[in-house]
């Protein structure tokens, strides 16, 4: 959702947007052939991959395991979008690859065995195209850590707290309620799964609302009249993303997804259960999705949602 996010600040001024952010953003190619469309269409229906991690694509340091993955479904008409989170732990076949010679193991440790950076988030799209069979029409690699600028630039985001938890990194106690939270606060409390009462799917679902927070807080930002302040934003975005667009220009692809509301995105977590297989924890599909991918593949994430209310939240 960094796109959808750059696409909200592109109502203050596409062209500006684009070429500030066309300058500062790294562009590869993150998509393995196998996991990409052959042609992506922005009058149709639109599927992107997008991979959190703690360190940027190109790092010189070992890359971690991917922390965050997201498939990000936006029907045609671009008035709604649902955010899929794959659990991390998810049971998956992950192909050769890197010295790796594939087999089952959890999702992401596709990043890692890839080699991280452009290499890894390769292997992940094929490893999550030959689960799911869905094509992607691009992936962006965002540096989580490198968001806490863009949270304290746009003032913060606010955040609900459901449920009382005491972070494993920092000690600290977030108390229930709805707070404002600055860059390292909300990045310390989306990653909290442990001594929440639906673990993984409460992180998941906490990582789906901060990008909305962060879409809210863009909203409301008054930018617009604040050139510096844009400028500083734009490049803490742009900073912080490593994109493949698929051969589709930035600022037709921008375009296409600013008129997105914030409040037409939708949570969705893929249907699962917990299961532990030779004393190791794994999260496997329940019923191959319960139809979700379908859905996805066949653009009826609507019917499916429908279906499916338990699944679905509204961010």
């Amino acid at each position: 959702m960094a796109l959808v996010l750059l696409a909200g600040l592109a109502l203050i001024g596409l062209k500006t947007l684009t070429h500030r952010y066309d300058r500062t953003v790294t562009k590869e190619q993150l998509l393995d052939a196998d996991a990409r469309t052959d042609r992506t269409n922005l009058d149709g229906p639109l599927n992107y991959l997008l991979i959190g991690t703690d360190r940027r694509a190109g790092s010189t340091e070992p890359d971690q395991r991917s922390d965050t993955i997201l498939i990000v479904h936006v029907p045609a008409g671009r008035r709604e979008a649902y955010l899929i989170s794959i659990p991390r732990d998810l049971l998956v076949t992950i192909p050769p690859a890197n010295g790796f010679g594939g087999g089952p193991d959890k999702v992401n440790a596709a990043y890692e065995h890839g080699g991280g950076g452009q290499a890894g988030t390769r292997l992940l799209s094929v490893t999550l195209n030959r689960l799911t069979g869905i094509r992607f029409d691009g992936a962006a690699l965002i540096d989580f850590s490198g968001f806490r600028q863009v949270i304290d630039l746009l003032g913060g985001v606010q955040m609900c707290v459901d449920t009382e938890v005491r972070s494993i990194h920092t000690n600290h106690v977030f108390p229930t309620g709805c707070q404002r939270m600055n860059g390292t606060q909300a990045l310390d409390y989306v990653r909290q799964r442990y001594d929440l009462p639906n673990g993984d799917f409460d992180r998941q679902h906490h990582q789906q609302q901060l990008l909305r927070a962060m879409l809210d807080s863009a909203d409301h930002a008054d930018l617009r009249n604040d050139p510096v302040k844009l400028d500083q934003v734009l490049r803490a975005v742009g900073g912080s993303l490593t994109v493949d667009t698929n051969g589709v220009p930035l600022e037709d692809l921008l375009l296409a997804l600013r008129a997105l509301p914030p409040d037409g995105m939708h949570g969705v977590q893929v249907p699962s259960s917990p299961q532990t297989i030779d004393q190791v924890s794994y999260v496997v599909l329940d019923n191959g999705g319960n139809g979700l991918f379908e859905a996805v593949r066949g653009t009826r994430v609507p019917a499916w949602t429908q279906a499916n209310p338990r699944w679905v939240s509204r961010l």
